[in-house]
């Protein structure tokens, strides 16, 4: 790199060094940078740079920096490249990346990038972009060691030594012990294996009925799985006891991240899947607004109780400082119950059609905490203005409409959940303009029938 290239921004110097096809100077700048470093400085490419840059490096190297990039700029990255190119980048990530990035990509360009792998490999590699990305088989590598049950000691040693290249990049804890039909019988640890006599057969030695999970597992039973077993690992398997490969718990706890990140910018309105700054600005847009412009048409409905009630608002204008109040914590309060709702239908502990528990539940807490927060508004008011009549009418309002908000946000994501809808995006709004528009409804109805002693 020039002392030039070394003074600017790193990712201005490296468009620069793509640009050029200078394969070195891509090199010596990439390895200068700290993992997270990298992420930032690929994402500041655009997409035909990223797919350049990759192209640059060597297919190992490419892995590499593949692995750190978001899943949408690496499946942008191997779409523009030329398929043989994205192959090898493919085949030199682990078997539960690889099967990540093929279920990104359009069918039309993964079809190609398998095109130009060895047959079997594609084959194994089509059948986990089959597994549903949130289960065992969509989470599990297939790098793993495995022999027959009648191998001696001596023979799985000198197996693993004729194979340690293949090997080298395996996360291996355990040699997994399998019978003719490729049934996992027990599971070898390697302190075991390096201790025992060299003729004894590995099935005298290993660890028999380990325990394992099922190909079709889902997050939330994997979860349980690996809250109950502290293990780093664990075998899948198919329904007939096949060895299908193994899963890791620090996979499941990112796919656990992920689902959480996903449900959060569901709940903020950001639909239609991941945004990154660095997509196209139209496409932003137009997920955001997907929600926005619903929202406006529910916030105007809401601000319609409002100009209803407009002449009581001018007769007590000092109402105007509780409305946002009311609805802000009526709000607070439904959002809790709708969490609940939702977490307890993750979990699995209640169904969409448990409606009544879930309003019990709520009902009794809508009470206390309505009573509660409505006292400590009440007193606020009495005090701000000396009328007992203002607190009873805002502290009033939101103890209701704390009652109202819990039981609303408790049942929505069940009722939506019914409806096939997703819990997660259409729960906020609705509850945001029911919420709203009954508090300002029980406000001004409130202050209406206790309007002369409120003036």
């Amino acid at each position: 790199m020039t002392q030039d290239t070394q003074s600017r921004a790193p990712w201005e110097a490296l468009a620069e060094l793509v640009t050029a096809g200078d394969r070195a100077g891509v090199k010596a700048l990439m390895e200068t940078l700290e993992p997270l470093e990298s992420v930032r400085v690929v994402a500041r490419l655009d997409d035909d740079e990223r797919a350049k840059l990759l192209a640059l490096l060597a297919p190992e190297d490419a892995a590499d920096v593949i692995e750190h990039m978001p899943d949408v700029h690496a499946a942008d990255a191997l779409e523009s490249m030329a398929p043989e190119d994205a192959a090898r980048i493919l085949e030199e990530l682990p078997s539960d990346a690889q099967a990540d990035l093929l279920g990104d990509l359009e069918s039309v360009e993964a079809e190609a990038i398998l095109a130009q792998m060895e047959p079997a490999d594609a084959a194994e590699l089509r059948e986990l972009a089959a597994y549903p990305e949130d289960s065992a088989g969509g989470l599990m590598l297939t790098e793993l060691v495995q022999v027959p049950a009648r191998s001696t000691v001596d023979e799985v040693i000198d197996s693993i030594r004729q194979h340690a290249e293949e090997y080298a990049g395996y996360d291996i804890q355990y040699v997994y012990v399998v019978d003719e039909a490729e049934r996992l019988v027990g599971v070898l640890r390697l302190r075991d294996l390096l201790m025992a006599p060299r003729n004894v057969r590995v099935e005298r030695v290993m660890l028999r009925d380990p325990h394992s999970v099922r190909d079709d597992a889902g997050l939330d039973e994997l979860m349980h799985f690996f809250e109950e077993h502290h293990f780093f690992g664990a075998p899948v398997l198919d329904e007939d006891g096949v060895l299908c490969g193994v899963l890791r718990r620090s996979g499941v706890e990112a796919a656990l991240a992920e689902q959480s990140d996903e449900t959060f910018r569901r709940t903020q309105g950001i639909v239609g899947g991941e945004e990154l700054r660095s997509m196209p600005l139209l496409l932003r847009s137009r997920r955001r607004l997907a929600w926005l412009s619903v929202n406006i048409v529910l916030n105007v409905l809401a601000a319609s109780v409002i100009a209803l009630n407009q002449d009581t608002l001018e007769a007590v204008i000092a109402l105007a400082v509780f409305l946002p109040i009311i609805s802000d914590m009526s709000g607070c309060s439904g959002n809790q119950a709708v969490a609940v709702s939702l977490r307890e239908l993750t979990l699995g502990t209640i169904k969409a059609s448990d409606l009544r528990p879930v309003l019990l539940g709520e009902i009794g807490l809508g009470i206390l905490n309505g009573l509660v927060l409505g006292g400590l508004i009440g007193v606020v008011a009495w005090a701000w203005k000396g009328n007992p009549w203002l607190g009873l009418v805002a502290g009033g309002a939101l103890a209701l409409n704390t009652l109202v908000a819990v039981c609303i946000g408790g049942a929505i994501p069940l009722v939506l959940r019914r409806l096939g809808k997703d819990p997660a995006l259409a729960a906020g709004p609705i509850l945001t303009t029911v919420t709203d528009m009954c508090g300002f409804f029980l406000v001004l109805s409130l202050a209406a029938m206790m309007l002369e002693r409120l003036v």
